[in-house]
């Protein structure tokens, strides 16, 4: 989709609005049955902008645009635009465009709460999702039980809102082990995740008279959501080939920004050590704040994992990571390590958002770690999905000739750049989605729409077997293939391997 004179200018400290191309999420709606499409693409666009994924600010196309873009007549569009600003959804000025209006606030989600596969789907390519079979049941079973069994009765009452003790010493000694980062136990919160983490941040800048929040575009399109929330506007900041720009970020005037430096979502840059420092003298300078999102930190395949930037300067940055990843979303348990500055501020809003984390459950963890098994369920995830990445390049070498795989060195998720001639994204993606796969284009992940007639994928693959990884590929091949109007000898259009 072309998105020509749509993009917001910068407007001084940050952007006036930020647009999001969500728009293959209508595609299944422009396909409905006629008698039924137009009220499909109303309740699409609502639940687009319920669900977070087109945020408050963000501009929509104009109706000739987007009904163009998804071949259906320009009335329907116009209608569906009418109904929703009447309803609230969006806002419309006269040669002003069409907006989300801030009257709804977008569900927050995270990037990792995605369900395994997606409804309707046969094989489900979105990353975020890790093989939730991995998870050690029998040994979080015997953690279980070792815990119910020597847990003193004072622990089951309101617990610390910072964490358990034990979790906090067990998380520190870990941290500053496998990541480099400097881990006081009494400056470590557990959270519920990274989102939490997230938000707490948000309400502690907000109460300190922060208004914006720089993040990488291309980035999680979650952050929006969690800091809009908290009050908070993201001014999305570019990255080149070594991380986030910092001619960009200096000129933003912001005093936050959120980075994942030791493997960026969704590119897979690991920042390099000349931009690492360039971002610690930007905070130093601005007296600002690193927000560090440790995202895959610890499933590197070339060589040993980039260490937090945190461990660098602890006063300038605050840490965020999980075990979502490592062990499983649903555990709903992650840690925040900030600034001394921070720290009284951020455990007084966690004790008002829920009293702290369930204590059993902080307790088992704490045990798994210190007993070495976090240490082996890392290992035992890092071989699985080292040979699942395998599966996925070789699977695009043989069925997509040409492609260009980039960020394999480390994470869950491959950026894959077909050749041309599987162009344009719209049509490639509803090709996928007619035969029952589920992606999601890297066009997701960044606020500005580029002129580009190339496909580009962000493909998950930690929870995917290999054999359904070479099944899916093949039939996302098939799918382009079989489509129509197009013929293999080259006679018609391009030839499909």
């Amino acid at each position: 989709m072309t998105s020509s004179g749509t993009n917001p200018p910068w407007g001084g400290a940050q952007r006036s609005a930020s647009v999001s191309p969500a728009w293959e999420l209508l595609i299944p709606a422009a396909a409905a049955p006629a008698r039924g499409r137009g009220r499909a693409l109303q309740e699409a666009l609502r639940e687009a902008i319920r669900s977070g994924r087109l945020v408050p600010g963000t501009r929509l196309p104009s109706s000739r645009e987007l009904a163009a873009d998804l071949r259906v007549s320009r009335g329907l569009v116009t209608e569906a635009y009418e109904q929703l600003t009447a309803e609230g959804y969006v806002r419309s000025g006269r040669g002003a465009g069409t907006w989300v209006s801030g009257a709804v606030r977008g569900a927050v989600r995270e990037a990792h709460d995605l369900a395994p596969r997606a409804p309707g789907s046969s094989v489900d390519f979105r990353p975020g999702t890790p093989d939730l079979s991995l998870f050690p049941r029998s040994a979080w079973a015997t953690a279980h039980r070792t815990v119910l069994g020597r847990l003193p009765h004072s622990s089951l009452g309101y617990p610390d809102p910072r964490g358990l003790p034990e979790l906090r010493e067990a998380l520190a000694s870990l941290l500053a082990r496998r990541r480099g980062v400097v881990a006081d136990p009494e400056r470590l919160v557990v959270c519920s995740g990274v989102a939490q983490a997230t938000t707490l941040l948000g309400f502690v800048l907000h109460g300190r008279g922060l208004r914006t929040v720089g993040v990488e575009d291309p980035g999680s399109p979650e952050h929006a959501s969690l800091f809009a929330s908290t009050g908070l506007t993201t001014v999305p900041l570019p990255l080149d080939e070594e991380g986030l720009a910092p001619a960009s970020l200096t000129h933003s005037g912001v005093r936050a920004v959120v980075t994942t430096p030791a493997h960026q979502f969704p590119t897979g840059i690991a920042y390099s050590a000349t931009r690492r420092r360039a971002l610690l003298d930007w905070a130093r300078t601005t007296d600002g704040l690193i927000v560090e999102d440790d995202y895959d930190g610890d499933f590197r395949y070339d060589r040993a994992p980039v260490g937090a930037l945190q461990g660098l300067d602890p006063e300038h940055v605050a840490y965020t990571g999980s075990v979502s990843k490592s062990l499983a979303p649903g555990l709903r348990l992650g840690w925040l390590l900030a600034p001394a500055t921070m720290t009284d501020d951020i455990v007084a809003r966690k004790r008002t958002m829920d009293l702290g984390n369930p204590a059993v459950d902080q307790a088992v963890l704490a045990d798994f770690v210190t007993r070495g098994g976090y240490d082996r369920q890392l290992r035992r995830c890092q071989r699985a999905y080292r040979e699942r990445r395998d599966a996925l390049t070789a699977a695009l070498a043989k069925h997509f000739p040409g492609s260009e795989v980039s960020g394999i060195a480390a994470g869950l998720h491959v950026i894959a750049r077909l050749p041309e001639r599987y162009g344009p994204e719209p049509v490639f993606l509803q090709r996928a989605a007619g035969r029952g796969i589920a992606l999601r284009p890297l066009s997701d992940c960044a606020t500005t729409r580029r002129a580009d007639r190339t496909v580009n994928l962000v493909l998950g693959y930690a929870h995917l077997a290999p054999p359904d990884i070479a099944r899916g590929v093949r039939l996302l091949a098939q799918a382009q293939r079989d489509t129509p109007g197009r013929d293999t000898d080259g006679s018609r259009g391009p030839v499909f391997i």
